[in-house]
């Protein structure tokens, strides 16, 4: 006779675990679980790392603020002599002096002892003399201090004219000689002395400002 089944064993009753159902050891559970995140784990190790390289890379020179420039000179010349030409090769102007100074922050020279000669578009020379001065680049502009003195050479139809004065500003390419300072003018036998003046050659106009002393010769060859 076959026994009644509530008279089996129990644990002969329930079915047994397969193997690959049995609960794995907690060792291996964890190496599992970070297997599946490993992934994760390298994309947020990378992201930090890039994170850290672009905080850590220095600027390049172009994205860093440039520092303001101070008025120090950059380099020297002694005893030198600068000439400048013109498209068609000429001479424009020729500058020379004792010491000269380059000034980076105004791009501008200053010079001691300056001499310069400078050649207008019709030929007549121009020669600048002081004791100091202040050129833009080209020599096209500059400021003499101290016993300055400009003379435009002689034509065939017209005397040199001269100015002198503690401060002369010349201009080369527009013709003209301005001071705020008290100057004196000559041409021939003439004389103008005035507080301050403005010479334009091209308009061939002479302002004299202040007081204004004036001994005037009659032109060479008129009659008396």
């Amino acid at each position: 006779m076959n026994a009644p089944v509530d008279s089996l064993p129990l644990d002969a009753a329930a079915p047994r675990a397969a193997p690959w159902q049995r609960r794995a050891p907690w060792p291996l559970r964890v190496v599992e679980t970070a297997s599946t995140y490993l992934p994760l784990l390298l994309m947020a190790v990378l992201a930090l790392g890039s994170w850290w390289l672009v905080k850590n890379t220095p600027m390049s020179d172009g994205d860093r603020t440039a520092a303001p420039l101070r008025h120090e000179p950059d380099y020297t010349m002694n005893q030198f002599l600068v000439q400048r030409f013109g498209a068609n090769g000429a001479m424009r102007v020729q500058i020379e002096g004792d010491l000269m100074r380059h000034y980076p922050d105004t791009d501008t020279l200053e010079i001691d002892n300056p001499r310069i000669r400078a050649l207008g578009d019709d030929g007549r020379v121009t020669v600048a003399t002081a004791r100091q001065a202040l050129s833009n680049r080209d020599g096209s502009e500059v400021q003499l201090t101290g016993g300055a003195h400009v003379v435009r050479a002689a034509t065939a139809a017209e005397a040199a004219i001269e100015f002198r004065g503690e401060f002369l500003h010349y201009f080369q390419y527009s013709e003209r000689v301005r001071s705020h300072l008290p100057v004196v003018v000559t041409q021939g036998g003439s004389e103008i002395r005035a507080d301050a003046m403005a010479y334009d050659h091209l308009a061939g106009v002479l302002d004299l400002k202040g007081h204004v002393r004036a001994v005037l010769s009659p032109p060479t060859g008129a009659k008396p």
